[in-house]
């Protein structure tokens, strides 16, 4: 796989050896088939915080089980802890999820004081008692599983990165991905408008821009619902002959789409 960045885009050079194999190489279609992002899937409400299971890939073991899954890479979610003080890999706007006292990750320290980040665990689902990783963490382990890394700034992180502590925020944000970007493959994106213009200005060449599309259609729950229901989403979206997806099914994502590209 190489992986090159042009300006603001992001230029895939690979083929997927699974799904050429599949079919001779006289009818292999001439496209190649999209990298594919593994999503640990979030239930939908109502009760959303009560069911989930924890399954994002903000750990290495959940990065490995979505690797062994057939995910090329997978998204992460990242948060700042109280003052910018630490950029670390956590999904929930809150301790939701690990033991100890329920707090919001933006008023807790890291690693200061009695119920800190540091540490906490996971407290229910797969990855129980693993325990929050920071970014540098945590790029570290998907440079050394050659993961494709795509990192989501939650909006919660707004309120430090537009404050008082906003350099203290962007250097934990930013000083891991500037460090790494030239030896691993990164990209960054935000749902929320303002951090998302920042990252334009302070990482233009690692915007998420078309990579990763979205390709499921069934609506994540737990338990997890079955992957039969997407597959009228995942033709019409695999016709557009898109660079990546991003999926809650990995595995079967790569079984389906074997013989349907090159």
């Amino acid at each position: 796989m190489t992986w090159m960045h042009s300006g603001v885009a992001v230029t895939v050079v690979a083929v997927l050896a699974a799904s050429a194999s599949t079919v001779p190489a006289a009818a292999a279609p001439r496209w190649r088939c999209p990298l594919i992002f593994g999503h640990g899937g979030y239930p939908k409400d109502p009760g959303a915080t009560r069911k989930d299971r924890i399954r994002q890939a903000n750990n290495p073991s959940a990065v490995r089980d979505l690797r062994r899954a057939g995910s090329d890479g997978v998204e992460a979610d990242v948060q700042l802890t109280r003052n910018g003080t630490k950029a670390v890999m956590w999904h929930n706007t809150t301790t939701n999820g690990l033991t100890g006292r329920p707090r919001a990750i933006t008023d807790l320290w890291w690693s200061n004081g009695p119920g800190n980040l540091k540490s906490r665990r996971i407290a229910r689902g797969p990855y129980r008692g693993e325990r929050v990783y920071t970014l540098g963490e945590w790029l570290a382990y998907a440079a050394s599983t050659r993961t494709v890394a795509l990192l989501e700034i939650k909006a919660e992180a707004r309120r430090i990165l537009a404050g008082r502590h906003a350099a203290a925020g962007w250097r934990e944000i930013s000083g891991p991905i500037l460090k790494r970007q030239k030896a691993q493959p990164i990209m960054v994106y935000s749902r929320d408008a303002w951090i998302q213009r920042e990252l334009a200005r302070r990482h233009p060449s690692l915007l998420k821009g078309s990579h990763a599309r979205w390709t499921d259609s069934v609506a994540w729950d737990e338990p997890p619902p079955g992957w039969k229901g997407n597959v009228t989403s995942w033709q019409s979206i695999l016709k557009l002959r898109p660079l990546s997806v991003m999926t809650n099914y990995p595995g079967q994502y790569r079984r389906w789409m074997a013989g349907r590209c090159a």
